[in-house]
């Protein structure tokens, strides 16, 4: 029994924290705080175009000045919408606060957008707009969106185009990716600019917003109708390609506009093989897309809808490029 006891004494002193001497036991110090940074993904259409490349880098920007680790993702073409819905999906699946995305098509990527809301990931739409009626349906109508007027940048472009027309004069239309919001603006845009100057459209036709596919289908459209004068491409990489089969085919009778100001774009017109494109600030976008995201999870409130402004720029306003820096 004495045994017994003494092996409890011994148990219940090895229970007791030890003291000091001269004192009581000092309080445990608190941890210090961990300052969690919020991570946002970026979601594109590719890479492939010069545009995202300025898009992610205003991104990369908001994310530097606004603290936040920037994940970018992006489908392997502007027409790989699946790609696309895969990666959102995969960013559910992760530990992303935030999905900044600039949707390949309107309506296709809602489902996954619905899914992100539902798992508690705040959505900024930039680009190209998701259709306002099927996020309704879909219960996520406060999706705010940034872009551009496009149906205005495509006005501006044609004006362009028409101001230095001989007569008479007849249009092509070269468009992106047919049910997108920003594809469906431009062409109307530029039905609109071509009609209220009196210039037919004879020709309507889809590339897919493709260098290569431009090139083809240009060349098909120009043999069915050599009346053709005008051009008006939705986005630079079109309008780039249409240029080339012009010049392959000695057509320098042509004047061509396009949309996105690449920097290719800028040394076309500079070189008169483009009259003008539309410069709508890609990395505006990015960098607005992401600091819309990090307002919303402070829970702070934005803007709907942000229409950022449109630049034509042409031989009078151009700005040279930036140019490669030189091997030292």
């Amino acid at each position: 029994m004495v045994s017994v006891a003494l092996l409890s004494l011994a148990l219940a002193g090895c229970d007791e924290a030890p003291t000091p001497a001269g004192g009581s036991a000092e309080p445990a110090a608190a941890p210090e705080a961990v300052t969690v940074v919020p991570r946002v993904a970026l979601v594109m259409k590719t890479l492939t175009n010069p545009f995202f490349v300025k898009m992610e880098q205003g991104a990369r920007e908001a994310a530097d000045a606004l603290g936040a680790d920037l994940v970018v993702r992006t489908g392997a073409q502007e027409t790989s919408i699946e790609q696309q819905v895969a990666i959102v999906d995969e960013l559910i699946a992760t530990d992303v606060s935030a999905i900044v995305i600039a949707p390949g098509d309107s309506v296709r990527l809602i489902p996954a957008v619905q899914r992100a809301r539902e798992a508690g990931i705040v959505v900024v739409n930039i680009d190209n707009r998701l259709d306002p009626a099927f996020l309704a349906r879909a219960g996520i109508a406060d999706v705010p969106f940034v872009s551009v007027d496009n149906e205005a940048g495509a006005l501006l472009a044609t004006g362009r185009l028409v101001a230095g027309a001989g007569t008479p004069a007849a249009a092509f239309v070269l468009e992106g990716i047919r049910g997108a919001d920003n594809a469906e603006a431009r062409r109307r845009g530029a039905v609109r600019g071509f009609q209220a100057a009196g210039v037919p459209v004879v020709a309507s036709e889809s590339a897919d917003w493709k260098i290569d596919e431009a090139y083809d289908v240009t060349k098909r459209v120009m043999i069915d109708h050599p009346e053709i004068t005008l051009v008006f491409a939705a986005n630079d990489m079109m309008a780039l390609g249409a240029s080339r089969y012009l010049r392959d085919a000695g057509r320098f009778d042509v004047r061509v506009a396009g949309f996105d100001a690449l920097d290719e774009a800028r040394q076309a017109i500079a070189t008169g093989e483009l009259q003008a494109t539309v410069d709508q600030q890609a990395d505006r976008q990015g960098y607005t897309g992401v600091d819309y995201a990090l307002r919303l999870l402070r829970g702070e409130s934005v803007p709907p809808v942000t229409m950022i402004d449109v630049i034509i720029v042409d031989a009078e306003t151009l700005t040279p490029a930036p140019q490669p820096s030189e091997a030292r």
